[in-house]
């Protein structure tokens, strides 16, 4: 298939392009590289655009022929979008909306979505399921779950047909160390952790150390990024031979606390890491992990990676890849 991947020379978006490639797809890569790298676009063509750029938009999906677009581009700063929630707004909803006009009217159906635990906010109950009422506490999170509503109004009004990926704490690299990881601003723990151990940063913050956990810090639910794309790309099958459209959580439905990660970076590097405590950050749930049972019973999907060893350990060779010092 002639795959358009939004986003695709992000983080995930990029594995995905890579895995879609692996798959025998063809991966079509929009990206306006507000927060992408143009070097992580190896598989497939390479366009840069904004998504609401419809003259670009319409050449694209005429000129290549998709047959489906995966959708990966946000912005995604939870605390910036408290801040500047119209920015948000604009891009991770209107701009959106142009994408999908564009796609109506070239008759493309199928669409994968990039959704997010936050969509849920403080949780009621854990392991959390799709089916967990979505009370998203950040202008962010709403903006995602604005786009999981309008994909349910396109399909019931349009006959497009969706595939909304909703995951927990992306993580890890490509085994291969050919793309990984590179955010800036960096606001994932175990990039942040890394950059102590490589002597990017002196020390990392530990937000909150008196939480209802076994060691009193925040826990979170890791989901290797090679396996995210992995999910994405039997989601797409799945769609497209089906033609029914779902809601997946994916997530590896194990929690681990801020301390084990620290723990852990410092036993695969071999490196000390210095630690500074901190209060609480307002709105930090104490814990988030996923229910993923339906992704492995009805996507198939089975995580290759689900323990935090491997994905500190791949993230770890791409950091010193990316960064050497």
């Amino acid at each position: 298939m002639n795959v358009l991947v939004v986003g695709g020379a992000g983080y995930i978006g990029s594995h995905t392009a890579k895995v879609l490639h692996q798959c025998g797809h063809h991966p079509v890569v929009l990206d306006s590289l507000v927060h992408g790298h143009e070097d992580f676009v190896k598989w497939g063509e390479f366009i840069k655009a904004d998504m609401d750029n419809r003259p670009v938009v319409d050449r694209v999906l005429r000129e290549h022929s998709i047959d489906a677009v995966m959708l990966f581009a946000a912005f995604a700063y939870v605390g910036e979008s408290m801040t500047e929630p119209e920015r948000y707004y604009i891009n991770n909803v209107a701009r959106t909306l142009c994408l999908l006009q564009a796609m109506k009217e070239r008759g493309v159906k199928y669409i994968v979505y990039s959704s997010t635990c936050a969509t849920y906010g403080i949780p009621e109950r854990i392991p959390i399921s799709e089916n967990h009422v979505q009370n998203p506490i950040s202008p962010y999170g709403r903006s995602k779950l604005m786009v999981e509503k309008i994909l349910k109004d396109y399909h019931a009004a349009y006959g497009m047909n969706y595939m909304i990926l909703r995951y927990f704490n992306a993580a890890g690299a490509d085994p291969e160390n050919e793309i990984g990881e590179d955010h800036n601003p960096e606001t994932h723990l175990i990039p942040l952790v890394l950059d102590v151990a490589i002597g990017r940063k002196p020390r990392i913050a530990v937000y909150g150390t008196d939480y209802d956990t076994p060691d009193g810090t925040c826990v979170r639910d890791y989901v290797h990024v090679m396996d995210l794309a992995g999910a994405h790309v039997l989601a797409l099958d799945k769609l497209t031979r089906e033609n029914e459209s779902g809601v997946f959580n994916l997530g590896t439905e194990r929690g681990y606390s801020v301390k084990q990660v620290i723990d852990t970076v410092a036993s695969i590097t071999h490196i000390p890491i210095d630690r500074a405590l901190a209060g609480r950050r307002p709105g930090d749930p104490a814990v988030l992990v996923a229910e993923s049972r339906k992704a492995r019973e009805q996507l198939r999907w089975e995580p290759r990676y689900s323990d935090l060893d491997s994905m500190v350990l791949h993230a770890w060779n791409w950091h010193r890849k990316r960064f050497p010092s």
